[in-house]
């Protein structure tokens, strides 16, 4: 299975799927769709209406890595389930605090 992230100079981008008004937020793991692409699964509590769960999304991202949430940005996928997020920092550091918490 690939990885649900891509590594930039100054970023790195990583796709979730997101299930909102899931009973509590949390970071469920990481699985590959029915086209083998990696995705890391997200809940939120907040419900898909006015960005509500977006914002509950980032929010989750960036207490996840320590991080401010204004480094955190949706790329796309506003109203669908998959989104790409754009997460601003050195991406090695992300990719090891990401890894660390994934386990």
């Amino acid at each position: 299975m690939s990885h649900p992230w891509s590594l930039f100079d100054d970023h790195l981008r990583l796709a979730v799927r997101l299930t909102p008004n899931g009973g509590r937020d949390a970071l469920d793991g990481i699985e590959a769709d029915g086209e083998g692409k990696a995705f890391l699964k997200a809940r939120v509590t907040a419900v898909p209406e006015k960005g509500k769960a977006n914002k509950a999304l980032i929010l989750l991202i960036a207490k996840s890595l320590r991080i401010p949430k204004s480094n955190v940005s949706l790329v796309s996928g506003e109203t669908a389930r998959k989104k790409i997020l754009r997460i601003d920092g050195d991406p090695e550091d992300l990719l090891k605090k990401l890894e660390m918490f994934l386990g």
